[in-house]
């Protein structure tokens, strides 16, 4: 639509507006096996004890500190922030079936995605995110007063239908499978990015094949939808796997694709082999056990050259200036725990652009 505040189709378009996250009142999320799948097992037995409990604050201030860091320098590059209401995760809500606590709103990229004017909430597989696009429905409802088109995917029923019981990971040498079944669709938009007329996809322990066909049938024929194979055994967001960075150009994470099996469209794309993330902490990688070492390649395109990334991923650092772009490092090392890096904790509103096809 002219003139819709919303308009976004690709991940690297001059960026004008984008939607930070907020750690006010993060909770530790609520014990359900589609939280604790993602974790190591000696993790998912302390996270039952303290699950729905706040957050220590020596790891929301040192998040806090980082995170308005990196919202001084978007602001400092021209861009226009807004941020979700402050919410009391620890509240605890239900429906007929079952009963939960909140998380916090730390990653917009996963309960809402943008699709050109568009802007779709998600229909998540935790319940205890069951009402995170609740803290937003101020901007939503300022988005759709002055334009923009507004749609929420069928809320899911969450029952134990949705969920396989007695799941088990699978093993390095057997097949793939996943902790969803099919009885309803559910997908996090952060399993999808966008290249205009193209989306790419990782099916997930928190996106199914029927979330899948869901977006592919509500946008339409304009839109084609490719699946990115993930090695990974606890696959959760395609933001540490593969991301488009600009026209012709995808960065890909090599211990959890397979190069020679990627979709076909992208043959005529230069496929960016992500290197090796620097160590950090072993004691921060535990914590952030769910998004691992590979949010190295967790950036965050403000326009075809300029990316910010990591200050501590120096080896990514150096990677994209060798491939042509130009890196700002920012610190958003202590926002893991909360869900992720730069691309987690955004939602791009706006950018200067026009819905184009970028493959042959």
């Amino acid at each position: 639509m002219v003139g819709s505040p919303v308009s976004s189709h690709n991940e690297w378009d001059p960026l004008e507006e984008i939607i930070v996250g907020r750690l006010d009142g993060a909770t530790i999320p609520a014990s359900h096996p589609v939280v604790a799948i993602n974790m190591p097992s000696w993790a998912a037995r302390v996270h039952g004890v303290a699950a729905g409990w706040r957050y220590p604050r020596v790891l929301t201030e040192r998040a806090q500190r980082e995170l308005d860091q990196f919202i001084t320098l978007l602001q400092s590059l021209g861009i226009t922030v807004r941020r979700p209401d402050a919410v009391d995760h620890r509240q605890r809500f239900g429906t007929p079936d079952w009963s939960s606590r909140g998380f916090c709103n730390a990653c917009p990229r996963d309960s809402m995605l943008v699709i050109g004017d568009e802007i779709i909430e998600t229909p998540m597989a935790w319940p205890c995110r069951y009402f995170e696009t609740h803290s937003y429905r101020a901007l939503l409802k300022d988005y759709f007063r002055r334009g923009a088109r507004w749609t929420a995917a069928p809320k899911p029923q969450l029952t134990d239908a949705l969920f396989e019981a007695d799941f088990q990971v699978p093993g390095p040498d057997e097949p793939m499978r996943y902790i969803l079944t099919e009885f309803e669709p559910v997908f996090d938009s952060a399993d999808f990015v966008r290249a205009g007329r193209d989306l790419f996809v990782t099916r997930s322990n928190v996106t199914n094949r029927m979330g899948i066909e869901w977006l592919r049938r509500h946008l339409g024929p304009r839109y084609r939808i490719h699946e990115i194979e993930s090695r990974c055994r606890t696959p959760m967001h395609i933001d540490t796997t593969f991301l488009p960075l600009a026209p012709g150009k995808a960065l890909v994470n090599p211990e959890y694709v397979d190069v020679d099996r990627l979709p076909d469209v992208l043959k005529s794309w230069k496929i960016l082999v992500a290197p090796e993330p620097d160590p950090i902490d072993e004691r921060l990688l535990r914590i952030t056990s769910m998004c691992g070492k590979w949010l190295s390649m967790n950036v965050l395109m403000i326009d075809e050259e300029r990316v910010i990334a990591e200050r501590h991923h120096t080896g990514m650092l150096r990677a994209l200036e060798g491939w042509g772009f130009e890196p700002i490092p920012c610190n958003l090392l202590h926002y893991a725990p909360f869900g992720g890096s730069f691309h987690c904790a955004t939602l791009d509103i706006r950018r200067r652009g026009t819905l184009e096809s970028y493959f042959d």
